[in-house]
């Protein structure tokens, strides 16, 4: 089993979640973020004055997949979190070792 994490721009949101559920993925975490990369912030004007801003919004989403499902996966968020501009994001995958569901105990890619 692997465990995708993509860091997207928060209008990006239901477009990833759509293509995810069109694939077959059953469920995700989705945790909101600040952060840069290359682009490392932006300047803003308020008020007359001038000030940066070091972290931009984003969006992380989280989900556990087997690994027959890895590529169609990170194919599918990376078509939909795509805008083509800097900032667009990065996804992250990691092995999982084991995966247990609470409430029945299941184990492995059942749990998941």
């Amino acid at each position: 089993m692997k465990k995708i994490e993509a860091v997207i721009k928060p209008f990006k949101l239901d477009e990833v979640k759509e293509a995810l559920q069109d694939m077959g993925v059953q469920g995700m975490t989705v945790l909101e973020a600040k952060g840069y990369g290359r682009q490392k912030g932006h300047t803003e004007l308020y008020r007359g004055a001038e000030y940066v801003v070091d972290f931009l919004p984003k969006i992380k989403v989280e989900v556990v997949v087997e690994d027959s499902q890895l590529e169609p996966a990170l194919e599918a968020i990376t078509r939909a979190a795509r805008t083509g501009r800097i900032g667009d994001g990065k996804i992250f995958v990691s092995d999982i070792a084991e995966v247990i569901r609470i409430r029945t105990g299941e184990s492995g890619p059942a749990a998941v």
